[in-house]
């Protein structure tokens, strides 16, 4: 099989290239189409926008469980396929696929029956309780229709593809911003439905995916098979799953976690900083794109080397990967270093806000290169089956290291003292990582490979 499939053999730069282009096409794809629905939901007026704004934390809650049975699905799968071992590997996805299946579509007829106790206890305002009703009835209840083509997904990204899942959930967003205004609003026969319609619309568009995915799966990469092994093999392939799926759903949900402290810290700041705060960090996810998408492609990169028994490989592309990070985020920091002001004057018209924006990408940037350090270790970690070190390492950057100085840089110099934390905070963790990468990440490697 090594000699047939590229990434055990191809050029390692040119073959990441052409992995993380199209996932870096994919996620801006998706991220637009979220906001062409945020918008949409904007114009039913501020009650329906703070509804869904409520219920953000608990999407992400669930959507961090689905990425987390991904990614232990994506590191399992990787290693068999280097092993050359399909027929193993369509029951491995396939048992993925039934247990995501049961533990989602579970939390959801949970998550349906707790929507006004758990609201009412999060804040929301009587008002606003029967619209997240609304929404998050039919989101809870078809929410399975979403997990089952991010899973499928992170399987066909195992084999070295990621082009097609890309496209699935671009095209997925297209037809759910097609729908929103049709459901949301109405047209001709078609009623409207409100807030309920941006529910239904996006469901519409899982649906579409889910069959999409499924039949990808099935007919081309032939990675689903039912028969030919019982409970027990069933269990030893949930079980092998899960202990790289709970740490890294865990880390996923670390950052969130991270992010209300950290707005705790500055609410003693004023109201223009938390609104300038919220402005520079949706720029921060922009100016990390590509990061993200090379790190969604690095952990099959790394599992299936493994499995190949090609552990040098594996390490040659983190530290690859690492090597262009740092040139990229470089240059990208001092292009934003030049446009830092004209880019805090598309948020705001208010001079507080504004040169609070501007302070934080005149400096915070700087740091993203070491940052994405952290996530692409993260993510050949948990390819190598090591997640409870990907966790590790996302704590010390969070909770050792951002929070304690962003918290003492505030107390000794403001919002500058904040911002200098953060930044000194990512490179420290940047450091570690890359430090960690070049001593014991080949040692871990010969590990893995020992016990395949």
């Amino acid at each position: 099989m090594s000699l047939a499939n590229p990434l055990h053999h191809a050029p390692i730069p040119t073959l990441l290239a052409r992995m993380t282009i199209p996932m870096t096409v994919g996620i801006i794809a998706i991220l637009a189409f979220s906001l062409v629905d945020t918008f949409f939901i904007g114009l039913l007026g501020t009650d329906a926008l703070a509804a869904v704004s409520f219920t953000f934390p608990v999407t992400l809650l669930v959507t961090s469980l689905i990425m987390g049975l991904g990614t232990g699905l994506s590191a399992v799968l990787g290693h068999t396929l280097g092993q050359g071992k399909h027929h193993e590997a369509a029951l491995l996805t396939s048992d993925t696929l039934l247990l995501t299946l049961l533990l989602i579509a579970g939390l959801g007829v949970v998550g349906a029956l707790t929507i006004h106790p758990l609201f009412t206890l999060m804040g929301a305002a009587p008002a606003l309780i029967e619209l997240i009703h609304d929404y998050m009835l039919i989101w809870y209840l078809t929410v399975p229709l979403l997990a089952i083509p991010m899973v499928g997904n992170a399987a066909t990204r195992a084999t070295g593809d990621t082009r097609t899942p890309s496209l699935v959930m671009a095209v997925s967003g297209l037809v759910n911003g097609m729908l929103d205004p049709l459901l949301i609003f109405g047209w001709g026969p078609v009623p409207a439905y409100g807030i309920k319609g941006a529910a239904i619309a996006t469901s519409i568009s899982w649906l579409m995916a889910m069959l999409v995915s499924l039949r990808i799966l099935r007919r081309r990469d032939r990675l689903l098979e039912w028969h030919g092994h019982g409970w027990q093999v069933r269990w030893q392939h949930w079980r092998r799953v899960l202990q790289i799926a709970i740490p890294a759903a865990l880390t996923n949900l670390l950052t969130p976690l991270a992010t209300a402290l950290l707005l705790m810290i500055l609410a003693s700041l004023g109201t223009e900083v938390i609104a300038a705060y919220g402005a520079a960090s949706r720029v921060e996810s922009l100016l990390l794109i590509v990061m993200m998408a090379l790190s969604s492609v690095l952990a099959p990169f790394v599992s299936q080397n493994l499995g190949a028994g090609q552990p040098a490989r594996a390490r040659s592309a983190l530290l690859i990967a690492m090597h262009f990070a740092l040139f990229w985020q470089g240059g990208i920091a001092l292009l934003v270093w030049l446009l830092a002001r004209p880019i805090a004057t598309l948020f705001s018209d208010q001079a507080t806000v504004i040169d609070a924006i501007s302070d934080y990408l005149h400096l915070l940037p700087f740091g993203y290169g070491a940052q994405a350090l952290v996530m692409l270790l993260a993510s050949a970690l948990n390819g190598m089956r090591a997640p409870l070190i990907s966790l590790l390492f996302g704590g010390i950057r969070l909770f050792v290291l951002l929070l304690p100085l962003a918290w003492l840089g505030e107390c000794a110099f403001g919002l500058h003292g904040v911002y200098g934390g953060m930044l000194l905070a990512n490179l420290t963790a940047g450091a570690l990582a890359y430090l960690f990468a070049r001593r014991h990440v080949d040692a871990l490697c010969q590990r893995r490979l020992a016990q395949i």
